[in-house]
């Protein structure tokens, strides 16, 4: 493991460690106006919520290395709101045009082809493209830090949002495969949240943890920390009853008959079996095996 004090290192190389190890990181696409109605788009991947009561979301917008602000900080300082319109893959090309150094009062929105439509509660417009928008109102500019390089948090009200309704399932909430969202990596990479790339983690239950599981399946070769994880969020293990039906269904016998024939090494052999088992969410019968070896 390679230790590094950001103190001995030039800003930028641990600015690159950063962003290569933080990700992938959410997009404010965030459009603003200025004090005359010049209205700017940028993107900001130094982003997320931070509460939901009341609703906020936190960007930060940095100093450049000739010590001038961004051009939507300036606009915020002027007109304090902002709507932060969220990116997916449809719009990604079109949203990194956005963030080339146009000169200030130059439209983004025409520069990159996007559709600026009028906001309801404030005076920036939104993108008609971003699947979702909210509208917000500035509640807090906090400064970190100074000189090149140094950052403003801007903290913001969400007060309206507009959502697509396309990216909804049937229960009136957002399809993650809907949405199609996409994350800032490190230098020019991005994520994209779709296909293989989803993937469900059952809600935490208080299950009897990694103390209670037994030596022989904690210290497998072939579970993963992932596996144990799923075993140990059982709140019982299967009651010696029900792992010796489990042996009289022939389901595991196959598995005896190969250890036997000094095929294999029998507890490899479950351990196997129950990793294709957890990788298809069936915790319970992943238990019923790795608990053969209890009856032998």
């Amino acid at each position: 493991m390679k230790t590094i004090k950001p103190a001995d290192i030039p800003h930028p190389d641990f600015h690159r460690l950063m962003i290569g190890a933080i990700g992938p990181r959410p997009i404010a696409f965030a459009s603003t106006i200025d004090g005359s109605g010049a209205v700017n788009l940028s993107p900001f991947s130094f982003f997320n919520m931070m509460g939901s009561k009341p609703p906020t979301v936190v960007f930060a917008t940095t100093i450049n290395r000739h010590l001038q602000k961004k051009h939507t900080l300036l606009n915020i300082e002027a007109v304090p709101e902002v709507v932060i319109n969220i990116v997916n893959y449809a719009m990604v090309e079109q949203m990194s045009l956005s963030s080339a150094e146009f000169e200030r009062g130059v439209s983004e929105f025409e520069k990159a082809g996007f559709t600026p439509v009028a906001s309801t509660l404030v005076l920036p417009p939104r993108v008609a493209e971003s699947p979702v928008a909210f509208e917000c109102r500035v509640t807090q500019l906090i400064p970190i830090g100074e000189g090149a390089g140094s950052s403003h948090l801007i903290v913001a009200e969400i007060v309206l949002a507009h959502v697509k309704e396309e990216i909804l399932d049937e229960h009136g909430t957002i399809d993650p495969a809907k949405i199609d969202l996409i994350g800032r990596m490190g230098g020019n990479w991005y994520a994209r949240a779709n296909g293989e790339a989803l993937f469900e983690v059952a809600r935490p239950q208080r299950g009897i943890g990694f103390d209670q599981l037994p030596l022989s399946v904690r210290e497998s070769r072939i579970l993963s920390g992932n596996d144990l994880g799923k075993l140990a969020a059982v709140l019982e293990l299967p009651a010696a009853e029900e792992v010796l039906a489990y042996r009289q269904s022939g389901k595991v016998t196959a598995l005896f008959e190969e250890a036997e024939a000094g095929c294999a090494y029998l507890p490899d052999l479950l351990h196997s079996r129950a990793k294709h088992l957890l990788q298809a969410s069936q915790v319970n019968e992943a238990w019923l095996v790795l608990l053969q070896t209890s009856l032998t």
